[in-house]
């Protein structure tokens, strides 16, 4: 049985890396004001979702809205690495992200049990929401 760490005193983001599609290298984000609302601790399955806040967006994902169909096939797909210092620098999640330009609608894949980064992500945090879709 898998078994996530509790997702409270965690610390900061301090990084985010997105790759993928047509990118010619990855995209490195370090400064701590354009981190600061990539709140990776927040959301389903910690303990700050009880936060009004938090349920409504926290991290990149627009949790109010719930569960979304898989969008279009074919949309550019990005990888998104998240970087916390706990307490030295490491990589504690992953998410998928896609944007429809039609609607101006972008969407975020938590990896489910069929994805390489599940294991990662469910030892930082297990949401109860993994394999599913969400409008970022």
């Amino acid at each position: 049985m898998l078994l996530a760490a509790p997702a409270f005193a965690k610390g900061p983001t301090v990084g985010i890396t997105i790759e993928g599609s047509s990118l010619r290298a990855p995209v490195v984000m370090t400064d701590p004001q354009v981190l600061a609302p990539f709140r990776v601790w927040e959301g389903p399955g910690t303990s700050s979702y009880d936060n009004s806040e938090s349920q409504v967006s926290s991290f990149i994902v627009n949790w109010s809205h719930g569960a979304t169909a898989e969008p279009a096939h074919g949309l550019p797909r990005y990888k998104v690495s998240f970087w916390a210092d706990e307490p030295q620098e490491k990589l504690v999640y992953v998410v998928y992200y896609e944007f429809d330009p039609t609607p101006k609608q972008g969407y975020v894949s938590v990896p489910g049990e069929d994805d390489a980064a599940y294991l990662l992500d469910a030892a930082s945090i297990l949401r109860d929401v993994e394999g599913k879709w969400f409008r970022s």
